[in-house]
């Protein structure tokens, strides 16, 4: 018996003979587990195939003359197509098993994109391979994203590039950290760059797979500059605004603008006419991807004053032609260098004045879902902190709950 199949002296299962199949046809098969004993056993006196029970489409190939074949049989892009892998007298059959899986995983490959295959007498480097990543990882990014990483990683080849791709460990990226305190937030931000290489590099099958040395590699905890604007200060910026906007109407606009939406400096920097529909800005792209902003009746006025008979091009423009046609966009960090030292706020960055939204909205009672929604965050916890800005807020309103309940006990005063 071999598997349910009791072979005969022709080598034909009595299975099929049973059926009634004609002797005279000019092939037979079978299945069955493919091992050295069958390979040994007396040909059919018909062309004969034992298929695999364990690979499909793995067999061996025998003729009445003797003669013994392992083959694999597999689909190529649509296509049959049959391969001699070797014969039974040069080949075992856990040799041909393996050449089968072999090939059917290259077949599996088919069309896919390829491993970046090292030398055979040469490691590669961090540095060869550095800008093979950034030409085909790099296209993905945004211009902005593009132009930044492409510094970091100019970076991480002066620290790795004359080490060996597969060679790098966790150890070699903690002793960078340990030398990167000085600049912290430097590390913080390359980290996650030097991690997607290191993926990238496992999926090309440069390196062992989930063997990236960054994954657990801590960043430095750095306290978040929590800046928000005071009633004074309010009021001591809005007249340093009056005063500029004489010199500069647009740059005094732009910050205005900001102060109204919470946008982001780039938003309103790079913000053009055909996004402004009014009550909205509908940007294409921002820091999070496409992003709508609401005008506030504040901010749709700052619009109407500055519009002009043509609107095409930036809205806020270094050297606006007539229409408002070209121009570069307002650096609004060198305006504002001036401005915050008129309004005696040499501390305060342009960023937060959008900090300043978030905490004057969460003192208003609005809810951090509302305000992430407002910024256009991208994710829950970027939003949580301001968290502890609602404190009060929350006291406040557990103040006049206990408060309700004390009247209804006949306990209030």
């Amino acid at each position: 018996m071999s598997n349910g199949y009791l072979l005969h002296a022709d080598g034909v299962p009595s299975e099929r003979r049973e059926a009634g199949v004609d002797e005279d046809r000019k092939y037979g098969s079978g299945h069955a587990f493919l091992d050295g004993n069958l390979a040994r056993r007396r040909v059919a006196s018909i062309p004969f195939v034992w298929w695999d029970t364990a690979v499909r489409g793995f067999g061996l190939s025998t003729t009445p003359a003797g003669a013994k074949s392992w083959i694999l049989h597999y689909r190529r892009r649509g296509k049959q197509v049959r391969k001699v892998l070797g014969r039974a007298e040069v080949m075992n059959a856990a040799q041909a098993r393996a050449a089968a899986c072999s090939l059917l995983a290259e077949e599996a490959l088919d069309g896919l994109p390829q491993p970046i295959k090292a030398s055979a007498d040469k490691a590669t480097l961090f540095g060869e391979f550095a800008p093979t990543f950034l030409a085909e990882y790099g296209r993905h990014w945004k211009p902005s994203t593009l132009a930044r990483n492409r510094a970091i990683i100019k970076e991480l080849t002066s620290v790795f590039g004359e080490c060996e791709l597969a060679a790098i460990r966790r150890a070699d990226v903690l002793q960078w950290r340990d030398a990167s305190v000085v600049r912290q937030a430097r590390f913080n931000r390359s980290i996650p760059v030097l991690s997607v290489l290191m993926q990238y590099a496992e999926k090309a099958g440069m390196r062992l797979k989930g063997s990236n040395p960054c994954k657990g590699t801590p960043r430095y905890k750095r306290e978040l500059p929590d800046r928000f604007l005071s009633a004074g200060e309010y009021r001591r910026l809005a007249r340093a605004l009056v005063d500029a906007e004489e010199a500069w109407p647009a740059v005094a606009a732009a910050i205005r603008l900001l102060l109204y939406t919470g946008a982001r400096k780039g938003e309103i920097e790079g913000l053009r006419w055909e996004w402004v529909q009014p009550p909205r800005l509908m940007l294409p792209d921002s820091k999070t991807g496409p992003k709508i902003i609401l005008l506030n009746r504040q901010a749709q006025s700052i619009l109407e004053r500055i519009a002009l008979e043509k609107r095409e091009g930036l809205v806020f423009a270094a050297q606006a032609r007539a229409g408002g046609k070209g121009g570069r966009p307002l650096p609004l960090d060198y305006y504002w260098s001036l401005i915050r030292k008129q309004a005696a706020l040499p501390d305060v960055r342009l960023h937060d004045l959008r900090h300043s939204f978030a905490s004057i909205a969460i003192a208003d009672g609005i809810s951090l879902m509302q305000i992430g929604r407002l910024l256009g965050h991208a994710l829950p916890e970027t939003t949580a902190r301001y968290a502890h800005l609602a404190d009060d807020t929350v006291a406040a309103a557990a103040e006049r709950v206990s408060g309700s309940i004390a009247r209804c006990l006949g306990l209030a005063a």
